[in-house]
């Protein structure tokens, strides 16, 4: 069974199971998403909200003929990254500033809103503006386009005014070279003073009408930087994802978080939580795991519970391993070992239904008190009851309780005292006899101990029982101290058989006497009557 258990877990199994442990953490699930939702709506409703609006200019060269199409194209004249450089800079904001009435020393504070792009291969700058009024949007970006347009133009216009006036200073000595010149040749005689003379006026009139050429060319220039081909316009709503969609993504966030939060809860978290963990602690399967009830009783008679429990006996009882040998010990991890005696008594009541000869033997010699708790069945002892062990220890001879289990029947109960010296009362001759019950025909053995991480009495039997079932609530056992139970009891050359989980925090009855319990007869030696050794009594 165990070598089964051993084998590796298909994956899917193992990643519902960890799903399935992130969503038993539901409050940081539950919180994070409020806490998301919360954070959206802080943002939605506590941000300024903002307007964003955009011109876009097409940029083109200064031309005289724009069609022509011999030579290089004027657009290729043009430095896109140095026009988008330009239109972002200082003298283009001061400009907007002017535009919008405000001061020069607001362009500082006006290009903060603005943002300037270029549509990749095109020659196109598209001017953003973002303010807290859709008016303020509109009229800051049309005012940075107008303003770079104009800028350009000044600029532009400024050049070719300076290169006329370099022309015409140029120009002037010219013509009035040539006027001398033609004032020479009237007053000459000669036809070679007049041909050298001549020449010399027309290589003048050469220049004259290259740089008259150049300045017409000047003059004739379109200055026009570019056109605006997207207005400015007031926008209808705010930038930024809205209200809704703040909050749906607070919310969305927030449920990360909260899944993370239990993710690492779950991680760090020392209890086993679920079953699969447990059975993967033990290297053994869950046999059973018993249902939340208002309040417990120590035998249970019919319902959810009672069926719990006989599902479980008859799994242990056509159990390979169980089946051959009927001895069975019953331990919890820590505490009381309350809900191991429950599992105990109901598991033995479970095995007399099946018409099996059960004994219960309580093996908790530090608290025990199975007597007064369970009624009474009138009866005859079988033979090894009453007597005295030939060894001389105190128990389990001469201490034999038949107990009435309802519509179950009945079942034998061999109720624990306290001892001077636990460990070798356990170890003894007649604890072996007694469990050694279990060869007779038909007969099943269940043996209660107290807990295997708070005592070692049950590492003691181990080796007269031929499984351990461990009672335990998932929700607070830890994986490590499963873990220590299985060391131990393999160590002690047992074998975990299985494990019935338990829901914690139930109500159980009181520790009272019920109508009908017996009080255990008295024996030569008896708890009173030993000076008892406080390492052996229970206490720490």
């Amino acid at each position: 069974m165990n070598d089964d258990i051993r084998g590796q877990q298909d994956e899917p199994e193992l990643l519902r199971d960890q799903v399935q442990q992130v969503l038993r953490h539901r409050v940081l699930v539950a919180g994070g998403l409020l806490a998301g939702l919360l954070a959206g709506g802080w943002f939605a409703y506590g941000s300024v909200a903002t307007y964003e609006s955009s011109s876009e200019v097409l940029v083109r060269a200064a031309t005289i003929n724009p069609y022509a199409t011999n030579g290089v194209s004027v657009d290729k004249q043009i430095n896109i990254g140095s026009e988008r450089q330009m239109a972002a800079g200082n003298a283009v904001a001061e400009r907007a500033a002017e535009r919008l009435g405000r001061s020069a020393d607001d362009a500082g504070d006006l290009q903060g809103h603005l943002q300037v792009t270029n549509p990749p291969d095109t020659l196109v700058l598209k001017f953003t503006y973002v303010a807290g009024a859709p008016k303020a949007a509109a009229d800051g970006a049309a005012a940075f386009a107008q303003a770079y347009l104009d800028y350009r133009e000044t600029q532009t216009t400024s050049t070719v005014t300076n290169m006329i006036s370099g022309y015409e200073k140029q120009l002037d000595p010219l013509a009035k070279q040539r006027e001398d010149l033609l004032d020479q040749i009237d007053q000459l005689q000669s036809d070679t003073e007049k041909g050298t003379a001549l020449s010399a006026q027309a290589n003048l009139l050469s220049q004259i009408t290259e740089l008259t050429n150049d300045i017409s060319e000047l003059k004739a220039l379109d200055t026009t930087p570019g056109y605006i081909t997207v207005k400015a316009e007031q926008p209808v709503k705010a930038e930024g994802l809205g209200t809704p969609m703040l909050i749906a993504l607070g919310g969305v966030v927030g449920l990360a978080l909260g899944l993370l939060g239990a993710w690492l809860r779950m991680i760090f978290d020392p209890a086993a939580r679920s079953a699969d963990t447990v059975s993967r602690a033990l290297r053994a399967p869950v046999l059973g795991s018993l249902p939340r009830v208002p309040e417990e009783p120590l035998l249970a008679a019919d319902g959810a519970l009672a069926e719990q429990y006989r599902s479980v006996a008859f799994r242990l009882a056509y159990d390979r391993h169980f089946a051959d040998r009927r001895r069975l010990l019953v331990v919890e991890p820590n505490g009381e070992g309350t809900t191991a005696a429950v599992v105990a008594v109901n598991l033995t009541a479970c095995f007399a239904e099946t018409g099996m000869s059960a004994l219960l033997v309580e093996a908790d010699l530090r608290h025990p008190d199975l007597a007064r708790r369970l009624p009474e069945a009138p009866g005859a002892r079988p033979g090894w009851a009453g007597r005295e062990p030939a060894d001389g220890t105190p128990w389990p001879g001469g201490r034999h309780i038949p107990v009435d289990a309802g519509e179950s029947g009945t079942f034998d109960l061999v109720p624990g005292i306290r001892v001077p010296h636990v460990a070798r009362t356990l170890t003894s001759a007649a604890t072996t006899r007694l469990i050694d019950q279990a060869d007779a025909p038909n007969t099943t053995v269940v043996v209660l101990a107290p807990p295997v991480l708070s005592y070692a009495d049950a590492l003691a039997l181990v080796d007269r029982v031929d499984g351990v079932v461990v009672v335990c609530d998932p929700r607070t056992v830890a994986r490590t101290a499963l873990e220590r139970i299985r060391e131990l009891i393999d160590g002690a050359g047992g074998q975990v058989l299985g494990a019935v989980l338990h829901p914690g925090g139930r109500q159980r009855k009181g520790r009272r006497k019920p109508e009908g319990a017996v009080t255990i007869p008295a024996s030569p030696v008896t708890a009173e009557a030993v000076t008892r050794d406080p390492l052996s009594s229970g206490t720490r």
